[in-house]
């Protein structure tokens, strides 16, 4: 067997992986989902879990164990190390650990080809109700939500001054500085456009022209992103770990209020939930006040539920939506693709479902989606994609709606108020469709008699609603409605984030930098929007092993 050096191995098997994408199954025009393939990234890449109070002495440990720090989450209490492979087992018995997870691959790929289309945002902001949000003035403003994709193209519907903040790219593709914090995949950007698109020029007030301009569900929120994956969608969950913990540690720097995360992605989840170290990311920073909003998965709808994070009970599980584009809610189904839970004791479905089938949104040129999947593109600035992802978007645009009237809304109590509010669909099962689809101009009406800081229900009924889920407490309601311009007394300003450093060093991959980004050049206006101006990720070197996914789903 030849011998590589390894950033030339690590070139040949990204190679490989394209061939594997653009010769096989499944490519489509309405792709763009994160459906993931996970396999064993390295039996020496862990992802290290500690109890409270034991992050220095398990780090200390390991490194007597021969291990190699890459990068440490102080707020999540997890540390990700390089490990020899035979000391794996020793790792495991130190006091204080609570898991040592080997690190897995989650790939953004794409779903079959679909019929049906709930088609441009402007159609399901009509389907979801989120015009109701906007007849009253509320657009998302106020709102940063955090998207941890594969980045974010600065294109049309997403240059409005104010618009898009650039955060750290975790991503292979952070050492070219051609390619940094840029999407090379389409996936992020077509994201964006779902969450908060507005075109140049525009206000959000100018809604009822949306047949003429691009409008996202929130079109006065904010994207900052972290970019996770590189131009073949590929990223590991020690990174995704990373961008979780970036989040909820610059939540709220200077200029920053990000109350929304998306994740449009997911993997195959750990034996025990409780350690899954996504599952354990997700829910800390969802303590921490920042809505989780997650997409259920894509794929079989009978091979063993939903997929990681949505797993956890303390995140927003979205699936998707089909509408078929007719406009008559009483043919609405849950998509094929879309995967469904297990409501066995203990186990877990979708919280809500949301259009997801054939959305337009932004195209980002010269990506790796845009380049194989042509038939896609609608127009010069748009493509079509389906998947529980484009769900998420939805759904993340719909809570930065919701935040925006009302900013004492807790994550418990957004996703209580969607639940409540959701509509039934008939004929579809409880483990397809969880609560129903979202129906935002019920939940606007449920928000607006709710009492700052109560929970439209405990967790714990909301663990075990089932058909009561629609009763509820007189008491945990108010006929106040709050003034939406302010958050917490203080006027929303608006104002770039120009937040402390981030005081990191190179993420150093030592393999492929990505290849030149092929994409037309931008037109139009400047680039108005804010780049993070921090140093960069400070981890070690990608020690890749051979890559085991046998190619898209």
């Amino acid at each position: 067997m030849t011998t590589r050096p390894r950033g030339a191995q690590q070139r040949w098997r990204v190679l490989a992986a394209s061939a594997i994408a653009l010769g096989g199954v499944l490519i489509s025009p309405s792709q763009g989902d994160a459906t993931v393939t996970a396999a064993s990234v390295s039996p020496s890449r862990v992802i290290v879990q500690t109890a409270d109070g034991s992050l220095t002495a398990v780090v200390k440990a390991a490194e007597k164990l021969g291990a190699h720090v890459v990068s440490t989450q102080a707020s999540l209490d997890t540390v990700v190390v390089d490990l020899p492979a035979n000391h794996l087992d020793d790792l495991r018995d130190v006091p204080g650990v609570r898991a040592a997870t080997r690190d897995m691959r989650v790939h953004l790929s794409s779903v079959p080809s679909v019929t049906g289309s709930s088609g441009d945002i402007s159609n399901v902001a009509e389907e979801t109700g989120a015009t109701n949000y906007w007849d009253s003035g509320f657009f998302g403003q106020g709102v940063d939500v955090a998207l941890l994709d594969s980045g974010v193209l600065p294109v049309d519907g997403l240059m409005t001054p104010n618009k898009l903040v650039i955060g750290p790219d975790l991503s292979y593709e952070n050492r070219s500085k051609s390619l940094r914090g840029l999407d090379t995949f389409g996936h992020g950007t077509h994201m964006a456009g779902i969450i908060a698109g507005l075109d140049s020029g525009q206000s959000p007030t100018s809604y009822p022209n949306t047949r003429n301009h691009f409008v996202g569900m929130a079109p006065a929120s904010r994207i900052v992103s972290i970019k996770l994956a590189d131009a073949h969608g590929q990223t590991d969950v020690s990174q995704v770990v990373a961008g979780i913990a970036w989040v909820i540690d610059h939540a709220h720097d200077s200029g920053l209020n990000i109350r929304v995360l998306n994740l449009s992605f997911g993997t195959d989840p750990s034996k025990d939930g409780r350690l899954d170290p996504l599952e354990h990311a997700a829910a800390v920073a969802w303590d921490r006040g920042i809505v989780v909003v997650v997409s259920a998965g894509n794929g079989s709808t009978v091979d063993g539920g939903l997929a990681s994070p949505a797993l956890s009970k303390d995140v927003l599980a979205v699936g998707s939506l089909d509408t078929h584009g007719t406009g008559d809610t009483g043919d609405d189904t849950v998509a094929s693709f879309s995967k469904r839970g297990n409501t066995g004791k203990g186990k877990r479905g979708p919280d809500i479902v949301a259009p997801g089938v054939s959305l337009v949104s932004l195209r980002a040129p010269g990506s790796y989606i845009d380049q194989t999947q042509k038939n896609g593109r609608v127009g010069d600035r748009f493509f079509k994609g389906s998947g529980t992802s484009q769900s998420a978007a939805v759904v993340s645009g719909a809570a930065a709606l919701m935040l925006s009237q009302r900013p004492q809304l807790s994550p418990d109590q957004v996703r209580d108020v969607l639940r409540r509010t959701a509509r039934s669909l008939h004929g579809v099962s409880d483990d397809a469709q969880g609560e129903g689809a979202i129906d935002l101009a019920a939940a606007q009406d449920l928000a607006n008699r709710m009492r700052p800081g109560r929970s439209a229900n405990s967790r714990d009924s909301y663990r075990s609603w089932g058909n009561s889920r629609r009763s509820h407490d007189d008491d945990d309601w108010a006929g106040d409605v709050s003034d939406g311009a302010y958050w917490n007394g203080v006027k929303w300003s608006g104002a770039t984030w120009a937040g402390a450093t981030w005081a990191g060093a190179t993420w150093a991959s030592d393999g492929w930098d990505g290849a030149t980004w092929a994409g037309a050049t931008w037109a139009g206006a400047t680039w108005a929007g804010a780049t993070w101006a921090g140093a960069t990720w400070a981890g070690a070197t990608w020690a890749d092993a051979d890559w085991a996914s046998a190619g898209w789903e």
